[in-house]
């Protein structure tokens, strides 16, 4: 029986790698149609739809009815960070940025965990764990500058100080449900209904409503469907069945070089040498993190 759920584990867990590595070219072509908060607004609305059709689904209906006060209030906070202010910032630096630039950078928020542990979690941090942060923003200088660290150019400075805010962002946001003991499920949801009508006075006050153009609507609808709903909801499965969530853990890592191939066929951007270069730099400093991590876990034991 375990042996049959590892195999589960690793079948939900890579195929939410396939999706995650899908939605940087995602997040670009859509935006090609639509601005950022009206793609946030979009995606935001299938994805309580799906968040909702599978709590219905598993019978779990009811608890969204005994849901308290305290609750919606929660909510109220971690909406705000997760969906409104994360996707709006990383949506403005995918189209400030291109997708080979962004996606690499957000991928960073691990290490950004990690440097608002110190004063939020009074954790300390040994020198495994400051290497890793160093080699991490090596790669993310390396991906930025095109490679040419001399100069110190930057594409977009704006994309790339939004890409890196995104990182905080969701850092914050992180550390903030370490504290909820909700079902994943429906907190989510219930942060996506609280952030719902934030989104949508956005969109009303900067841009107004408009007519979208399909393919902006379908790809907010991927978006939704997938980014924020079915890829959580594989991601969590995989987590709760794994007899070794290490090894779950560490599939990670392919993501961003599996997106780079999809960035490159789907949205047409040649990708740079620096770019892998840099990638590497970032994969290796987020496993010197994870390795630091798991031997401070073992040493304390």
């Amino acid at each position: 029986m375990a042996i049959g759920n590892q195999q589960k584990a690793y079948a939900y867990a890579l195929a939410t790698v396939a999706l995650w590595s899908t939605v940087a070219s995602a997040f670009k072509l859509s935006l090609r149609y639509l601005q950022p908060a009206e793609l946030l607004l979009y995606a935001t609305v299938v994805s309580c739809g799906v968040l909702l059709a599978v709590i219905l689904a598993q019978g779990r209906g009811r608890e969204l009815v005994e849901i308290d006060r305290r609750q919606w209030l929660i909510s109220c906070r971690l909406g705000l960070l997760n969906p409104f202010l994360y996707y709006l910032v990383l949506f403005k630096a995918y189209d400030l940025l291109p997708a080979q630039q962004a996606q690499p950078i957000n991928h960073t928020w691990a290490i950004t965990l990690t440097l608002l542990s110190i004063p939020l979690l009074k954790q300390k941090i040994g020198r495994m764990q400051i290497l890793a942060i160093c080699v991490s923003y090596i790669g993310v200088l390396v991906i930025s500058t095109r490679g040419d660290l001399l100069a110190m150019e930057f594409d977009s400075p704006a994309g790339v100080g939004l890409a890196l805010f995104s990182t905080l962002i969701w850092a914050l946001y992180w550390i903030f449900s370490t504290r909820d003991n909700r079902e994943p499920i429906i907190g989510l949801l219930l942060n996506f209904c609280c952030a719902l009508p934030c989104i949508a006075g956005y969109v009303l006050l900067v841009h107004g409503f408009r007519k979208p153009e399909p393919a902006g609507l379908f790809g907010a609808a991927y978006i939704g469907f997938f980014e924020m709903g079915i890829a959580y909801i594989f991601w969590l499965k995989a987590m709760k069945l794994s007899t070794d969530t290490a090894r779950i853990a560490n599939l990670i890592f392919i993501c961003p070089f599996l997106s780079l191939v999809f960035i490159h066929f789907l949205v047409g951007e040649e990708i740079l040498p620096s770019t892998f270069v840099g990638l590497v730099f970032i994969v290796a400093g987020l496993a010197l993190q994870s390795r630091s991590g798991r031997a401070e876990d073992g040493g304390s034991a």
